[in-house]
C-alpha cells in the first residue's frame, strides 16, 4: 500500500478513536471510497498503452547533438524478468568512435511513475566506442525508457530510448 494512503488511514483511525455509531460508520465509508479510488487509479495506470507515435529507434543523436548513441541488447528478444546486458555504441556525429566515455544509466516506466528495479552500470569498455551495460531488468510488460548520460572529451549530453515489452 502506498505510504501516503497508509498514513491517511492511520490519521483517520486515530481521530476516530473514541467516536461511535454513525460517525464511525461514515468514516469507514469514506475510507473504503478512498481505497477504491486509489486501487482504480493504480489499475488504470497499469493498463495504459504506450503512445502510438512512440519513437522506438535504437540509434539516435543525443539531445544537443553532441554524440550519436546506439543501444542493442546482447540477446533478443527482450523479456520481462531476467537481467539483460546491453551494448552501447557512442560515436561523434561524423561517425568516429568515442572512447573513454563515462555513461550514466537510468530509466523507468513513465506511465507508472517508477524507475528501473535494478541499478544498471557500465561494466566494460569494449573499444571502438562500445560499452557493456549490465544489470538491466524489466520487471513488467509495457513502455520503458532507458536513459543514458554520456560524458567524453569535456562534453556531456543525454539520450532516451523507448522500449516496449
Amino acid at each position: 500500500m502506498r505510504a501516503w494512503l497508509r498514513r491517511g488511514i492511520e490519521k483517520a483511525a486515530f481521530r476516530a478513536a473514541g467516536r461511535t455509531g454513525a460517525t464511525m460508520k461514515k468514516l469507514i465509508y469514506v475510507l473504503v471510497a478512498v481505497v477504491a479510488l486509489a486501487v482504480a487509479f493504480v489499475g488504470w495506470r497499469m493498463t495504459m498503452s504506450p503512445p502510438d507515435d512512440l519513437d522506438l529507434a535504437r540509434s539516435k543523436p543525443t539531445e544537443a547533438g553532441t554524440f550519436v548513441v546506439a543501444v542493442a541488447p546482447e540477446s533478443e528478444p527482450l523479456r520481462q524478468g531476467p537481467l539483460h546486458n546491453w551494448i552501447v555504441t557512442v560515436t561523434t556525429p561524423a561517425g568516429a568512435p568515442v572512447d573513454d566515455a563515462t555513461i550514466g544509466v537510468d530509466g523507468g516506466m513513465p506511465q507508472h511513475g517508477h524507475g528501473l528495479p535494478t541499478a544498471p552500470a557500465v561494466t566494460a569498455a569494449l573499444g571502438e566506442g562500445r560499452y557493456r551495460i549490465e544489470g538491466v531488468r524489466f520487471n513488467m510488460g509495457g513502455w520503458w525508457e532507458l536513459k543514458l548520460a554520456v560524458t567524453a572529451g569535456g562534453a556531456s549530453d543525454a539520450v532516451t530510448f523507448n522500449l516496449v515489452l
